[in-house]
Parts: structure tokens; sequence; C-alpha cells
């Protein structure tokens, strides 16, 4: 039998196990045209929270009593398709079970000889072209100037620091917890990390980290660290907005300070973004991605979670902050 995870109930609030519901299948047959698949990594992430909704969205949401889907590493296993042989590893957006079927619409090959699997996932994959895309056409980084990063320990936000640091910016992560903060300044070349859970006075600590100002501010959180943050933007800010985990799990509409009159006083851009919107980029992003990764000027960290059944969980673990990077299930 075939294992598969179901999306059980939408989720009021954080996620809790329930949510989901495991079942078992008949074992998946390959016809003419398909590959048969094996999962062998599973990508948990945050915007996953959002497709768990019925509320209208970008992408439409996952339906009840339905797999759920996300981005997949898998090995054909039996192939009646000629553009795919036994052995081929491959990545795309696929369900959450041990087996299935494709006709190879979406599905990228990919090569494990120098680089890991997992890092289809992360760093060549979503995340990185995420990070590559959200910071060069929205915060377009010049040198010399101060990066801002929220979220910063996490699988987008380490590498946005990263590219910045390569562009010559002054970079400033926003992170959890005293291990994480250390990472990025030791492991990932930040130039200041700030503990906002130990922080009392976000704003002031911003400040003083960034004496010149915030030209960019790459937002992965939104909440309160946000405000903080553009409470020291300077004029002509850039604002790539990639998420706002904070509120994610909100049952009501969280209310901050109103910030129009920020936005205007300093002429800031702001401008929220899916990866989607560049689509046509990929290619090239993922060339530099690759060239920075061979030339030792990007690293990652990844956090694996062993066992397909433990694949909830991890998504519910992203947050509570107990990943460092990319959060990824080996089956």
């Amino acid at each position: 039998m075939n294992k598969v995870i179901l999306l059980n109930k939408r989720p009021v609030g954080k996620p809790t196990a329930d949510d989901f519901k495991f079942i078992e299948e008949e074992l998946p047959v390959a016809m003419n045209g398909q590959v048969l698949l094996k999962t062998l990594y599973v990508s948990v992430d945050p915007y996953l929270r959002g497709r768990m909704s019925s509320a209208k969205s970008y992408i439409p949401p996952f339906n009840l009593n339905e797999p759920i889907q996300s981005g997949i590493v898998a090995e054909v296993i039996e192939s009646k398709n000629p553009d795919f042989k036994v052995g081929d590893h491959v990545s795309g957006i696929l369900s959450w079970k041990e087996l299935q079927v494709s006709d190879g619409n979406g599905l990228m090959k990919v090569n494990s000889s120098a680089i890991p699997l997992s890092a289809y996932l992360g760093i060549l994959g979503l995340t990185g072209l995420t990070a590559y895309l959200g910071l060069m056409e929205i915060g377009k980084p010049k040198a010399g100037e101060t990066l801002v990063v929220s979220g910063a320990a996490g699988a987008v936000g380490s590498v946005v620091g990263q590219i910045g640091k390569i562009l010559g910016c002054r970079v400033i992560g926003l992170a959890g917890s005293d291990e994480k903060t250390k990472m990025l300044t030791s492991k990932f070349g930040f130039d200041v990390a700030i503990n906002y859970k130990t922080t009392t006075d976000m704003q002031s600590a911003i400040a003083t980290a960034a004496p010149n100002g915030v030209d960019i501010y790459f937002d992965n959180v939104g909440g309160e660290i946000s405000d903080a943050v553009l409470a020291n933007v300077n004029q002509l800010a850039r604002v790539p907005v990639c998420g706002a985990i904070s509120v994610y799990n909100e049952t009501e509409v969280p209310m901050g300070p109103r910030i129009q009159t920020t936005l205007v006083k300093s002429s800031i851009l702001m401008q929220g973004f899916v990866v989607s919107n560049y689509a046509a980029k990929f290619p090239e992003a993922i060339k530099q991605l690759s060239i920075w990764l061979q030339e030792g000027k990007l690293t990652y960290t990844e956090t694996i979670v062993h066992g397909f059944d433990q694949i909830p969980q991890a998504f519910i673990d992203l947050f509570e902050g107990k990943n460092e990077g990319k959060m990824v299930v080996k089956i």
C-alpha cells in the first residue's frame, strides 16, 4: 500500500496534527507517457499555511480530503515516458505521497553528482530563487547600502543576507535565538545579528546596528519586528515583502502602526511578491546562484527530518522556529 497525507481540516490558528490525515491507497501504476516516482525529499514551507485556508490568494487553496502538495525531489523507478529513464532524479510540485505517477509536466531533472539532492528544494530551488529575485528585482542592492533581513536564519533569509554581502552591503539579520544569531555572523557572514526574543527595544537596537539607516528591508516576518525596522528606513528605501510568518496563524486581523505616512515621508517602495512573478528569470537566477555556490561565495544550512510520517510535524515546527535554514523531510 501507498502512504498519502491529506488535508483533514482547515487550521484555526497554528496548525495541529489533527489538521492532517494519513491514508493508504493502492500502489500507483505508470501508464503510457507516465513515470512512477519514489519520493526522496519533501519541502515544508510557511506559504503552505495560506493554502490550507479557504481565503482567496495568489494560488488556489488545498481541497479538503485531498493530498497536500509542495516541492519534492523524487527518483524515477519506472518510465513509460521517453523524456525520462529509470534512475533519473527530478524535482517539482508533487503530492505528499510515497509513490506517485506523473506525465512529466513540471518536472525538472536534477543532478546529484556535485550538489546534494536536497539543495534543489532550497538554495537551487524556490528558496534560492525567492531570495535572489526578491532582493534583486525589488531591493535593487548597491554596494555600501544597509540591508536588514527578518527571519534571517530561515531558508530564504540566510540566502538574502549572503547575496547582500556578495554585492557589498552591510547586512543585519534578525533571528529568534542566540544560536541562530551566532550562526548568521559566523557561517553566513552577516555583519550584525539581533535576537528579537531577548531584545526589549528593537527599534533602538536596529538604529544602533544601522547607524546610517536602513536602505533595504527584506521582510519575511511582518508584525512588530517590521514596525521596528520601518522606523529606521532611509529616503528611497526598498522593502521587498516576502512573507509575514508572525501573523499567519492569527485568527483576527492584526493591528499595528499605520505605515502610509512613513511610506510617503521617506518615498519608500514597499512591494509584496511571489517568486512566480519572475518565472521568466528563473534560468538566469539559477545560473548565478550555481556560480556563487561553486565559487564558495554561498553556503546553506538545512534542518533535515527523517521519515514520511514526520512531514506534518516538520511543517508545524516551522511556526516554532525549530528550523535552521531550509526545513526538509528525508523519506
